[in-house]
């Protein structure tokens, strides 16, 4: 962590149950390098139990454009491979966290930026953002575990498309694929975002655990272990005292019913 004659490169502000984890780099475009990625692990890794949903931003007019490249320029293989994997052991605090995360994103969003964003549960873009992968115009591939996660978003042929050809989406694109959950006005993503942690938030916390762990294991398994762990899940959310009284307030018509929204 920064000393405290240091400007963190990630900061972290709370909203009742809500924090905010921002990237601080405005002036380098949020680029990632390894003491933001070890910033931003921490910040995950340590939100206080009071938080039930994190947003995570970026500074300035861009989420992030990607690696830092500087950090590549006398990078031996192995030190590679352990940059990676420090990327990946971060990201996963992220997706497997305690929390849902909502990713805001407006500006680039681009390679490890990208990368970052995928690690999310829900993204959230304004007018402004744009996203691609540039790795194969940089001469590299992915290295943030994007190869993974942007493809089970969009397809291994539109991320391989993206890098050989350099293909840049919009945010109206990104939404279309599937790249992005919402669209908004230019500057108003992070007010959308607070809407859904606001909803997100007002969920009992077991219910939010099971659909962010269990349900990527499930997408991986075939469908008798699938639907195995799926009745596990159901059978233990559904036993919990809060859920008793979740579903009570239904049936007695205190609670409200699904409408469109």
């Amino acid at each position: 962590m920064p000393s405290s004659l240091e400007t963190p490169l990630v900061n972290v502000s709370y909203d009742g149950p809500v924090a905010t984890v921002t990237l601080n780099r405005p002036a380098k475009r949020n680029a990632l390098n390894l003491a933001v990625v070890a910033q931003l692990r921490q910040a995950f890794e340590t939100l206080p139990d009071t938080v039930r949903v994190a947003i995570l931003d970026g500074a300035g007019d861009h989420f992030s454009a990607g690696l830092d490249l500087s950090e590549l320029s006398e990078t031996e293989t192995h030190e590679g491979m352990q940059s990676s994997f420090a990327w990946y052991e971060a990201f996963a605090k992220l997706q497997f966290g305690r929390v849902p995360v909502i990713c805001v994103l407006h500006g680039a969003v681009v390679g490890g930026g990208l990368e970052l964003a995928s690690a999310a549960h829900v993204r959230v873009a304004d007018e402004t953002a744009y996203f691609g992968l540039p790795e194969g115009q940089r001469g590299i591939f992915l290295g943030g575990g994007g190869s993974v996660r942007v493809s089970k978003l969009i397809g291994f042929s539109r991320v391989t498309e993206m890098m050989l050809t350099g293909h840049v989406y919009t945010a109206p694109e990104a939404f279309a694929i599937g790249l992005v959950h919402h669209v908004t006005p230019a500057g108003q993503a992070m007010a959308k975002a607070r809407e859904l942690a606001a909803r997100i938030a007002s969920n009992a916390p077991l219910s939010n655990f099971a659909i962010t762990h269990a349900l990527p294991l499930i997408a991986e398994q075939p469908m008798a272990h699938g639907l195995m762990t799926e009745a596990l899940m159901a059978a233990v959310t559904q036993g919990a005292p809060e859920a008793k009284e979740r579903v009570n307030a239904f049936l007695q018509k205190r609670a409200a019913k699904v409408k469109p929204q």
